[in-house]
Order: C-alpha cells, then sequence, then structure tokens
C-alpha cells in the first residue's frame, strides 16, 4: 500500500560519485563484498553498464584495502564471540547471510575457536542473558531454545543442564526440542 507518489529512482551515479557512497557507506558501518554490492546497485543503471562499474568500485575499494570479506568475517566472529558469547554455528549462519565465501569462513571459524571452550562460551552467555537453572521441564526446554539459538550445538547444552542437575525425564523430554529446532537434521 503506497500513500502519496511514488518514490521517483534517482538518477545513475557515475563511477566516482559510486566510489564516494560506497566510502561513506564503509564509513558507517563493515560491509561484505556482497552487501556493498547490493548496496550499490541500487544506484547504478541496470546491465552491464551498471555491473562494470560497481566491479570497478569493488576492485577499488580492495585495491586500497578498504572492503576485504577475510579482515571483515574475523572482526565480526571477534566481536561477536566476546560480546554476545555466541557459538560457532550461530556465527556461521550471519556470516553466511552476510555474503561471505563458505572457504573464508571456515578458515575463520577454526582459527576463532580452535582454543575456545564451548561450553565456558554457553555458560557466559547464559550469564550475559541472566539465565538461571530451570525448574521443571518447560524452562529446561526454553535454556535449550535459547541455546540453540545463540549456536550452540546439542551435545554442550546436555552438558549444561546435566551439571545443573536437570532430572533425566526432562532431559530425555528435550529431544524433541532439537528436533523441532532442526527438522532437515539427520541425526
Amino acid at each position: 500500500m503506497s500513500f502519496g507518489r511514488a518514490k521517483k529512482k534517482a538518477a545513475p551515479l557515475d563511477e566516482e560519485a559510486l566510489y564516494e557512497y560506497a566510502i561513506r557507506t564503509l564509513g558507517r558501518r563493515m560491509r561484505t563484498v556482497a552487501e556493498i554490492k547490493r548496496l550499490m546497485r541500487t544506484r547504478v543503471e541496470d546491465g552491464e553498464p551498471g555491473t562494470v562499474k560497481v566491479e570497478a568500485v569493488v576492485a577499488r575499494l580492495k585495491e586500497r584495502r578498504y572492503l576485504n570479506d577475510t579482515n571483515y568475517a574475523a572482526d565480526y566472529t571477534r566481536l561477536r564471540q566476546e560480546n554476545a558469547s555466541f557459538g560457532k554455528r550461530r556465527i556461521q549462519q550471519d556470516l553466511i547471510v552476510k555474503g561471505v565465501h563458505a572457504d573464508v569462513i571456515a578458515k575463520t571459524l577454526d582459527a576463532a575457536y580452535e582454543n575456545v571452550s564451548e561450553e565456558e562460551l554457553a555458560r557466559r552467555h547464559l550469564e550475559r542473558k541472566r539465565v538461571r537453572k530451570p525448574g521443571n521441564e518447560k524452562e529446561a526446554a526454553r535454556v535449550m531454545r535459547l541455546l540453540m539459538r545463540a549456536g550452540f550445538s546439542p551435545g554442550t547444552i546436555f552438558k549444561i543442564l546435566k551439571k545443573w542437575d536437570v532430572d533425566e525425564e526432562a532431559l530425555a523430554g528435550l529431544d524433541s526440542v532439537i528436533e523441532e529446532s532442526n527438522p532437515d537434521s539427520g541425526e
């Protein structure tokens, strides 16, 4: 539904103006190559001429080291690991959505999580969220879903719940929570 007049598309930018736009955009926050390309495509004409401009600007940005997916992935991973205490799976999903190449993601995550205890990271995440020991199966399921969204493996989650002395019946009932969260997993 649209109110008023339709927004008119701005005139396509030339290569220099597109470069300036990209610099301003990168000045606001870090971006991946895929993100900056997507944003620049809205500022150029469709087809070959626009694609050529976007690729030329991306090459210039890379040459000047303003744009580097490897550095982006490393910084993003470090910040999300330190500040949000997210697990490896969550950061992997986030980087995929941002358009980082799978090889870069794999190398970055392997290096970042090489000496990190997933269990300790999960405990930090629970502390950050002020989560207390669950008192019943429903609360245990809520904790499990929270940790799965944060990117932790079911094995780590069960270790934490067992150390919290959640009873075996409640833990057995949580297998259905895992299957609901991972409908395509063949586990």
